[in-house]
């Protein structure tokens, strides 16, 4: 899953993110209500879930979950936040949240919650299931198929083909791989990339016919089928 976590404790939002992408999620975080707001408006289709704290600098959970409702973004959310009060959880349920966890946490329950969200219909409907002609990635069941064949992924990888897919047809560089698919933003000065997309293209491309991913010469890679 991609997830956009809206959270302003520095400790708090790195420990959630780190604990995500360790589970194979891709996650970006945001310590800003605004600013969080602009980026869910902005790629409404990029994101599975939205993990949004209560308390809030530039505009406060409750108004950006508001805000996000009214400009028809329908991606579900869970208010992660210390307001655990009976009258706080019934706020923000009404403001259009789809869940509410209270601080401290058992990550275990976060994840068992985000991937309950991700079932329910119909938020999830027509983003289940990812299609390049006959190869298909389930992001409910992650699972990946390609003629009617299951291919086995790591969890890097499915990640990996996730990112590649939803920009079909588009180059993606090596540095906004590392930054989507790892979340590192500067030059580790190693192979990873270029590993992983090996791995990938052994496991998606080689046992058929149809080639699908592709090196762009100086550039990136890309997941298209060619004309």
């Amino acid at each position: 899953m991609r997830i956009l976590v809206i959270e302003d404790d520095e400790k708090m939002s790195a420990f959630v993110a780190k604990g995500l992408t360790e589970a194979g999620h891709v996650c970006d975080t945001f310590r800003d209500g605004r600013d969080g707001l602009f980026q869910a408006t902005q790629d409404r289709d990029h994101y599975d879930v939205l993990i949004v704290d209560r308390m809030l600098p530039g505009l406060d959970g409750l108004s950006l979950v508001r805000a996000a409702r009214a400009a028809q973004i329908k991606t579900p959310v869970l208010f992660l936040t210390a307001m655990g009060g009976v009258d706080d959880r019934v706020e923000g349920l009404e403001a259009g949240a789809d869940d509410y966890l209270v601080k401290p946490f058992a990550f275990s329950e976060l994840l068992a919650r985000l991937n309950a969200l991700a079932r329910r219909p119909p938020v999830q409907e027509q983003r289940t299931v990812l299609k390049v002609a006959d190869l298909e990635l389930d992001l409910v069941r992650r699972k990946v198929q390609r003629a009617g064949q299951h291919i086995d992924l790591q969890p890097r990888e499915f990640v990996l083909l996730e990112t590649l897919m939803r920009a079909e047809g588009r180059v993606l560089t090596r540095t906004m791989l590392l930054e989507k698919v790892w979340d590192i933003h500067f030059d580790p000065q190693t192979s990873v990339v270029e590993t992983h997309i090996s791995r990938l293209r052994t496991k998606i491309d080689k046992p058929f016919e149809l080639q699908l991913l592709h090196t762009v010469r100086n550039t990136g890679y890309s997941l298209h089928v060619p004309s």
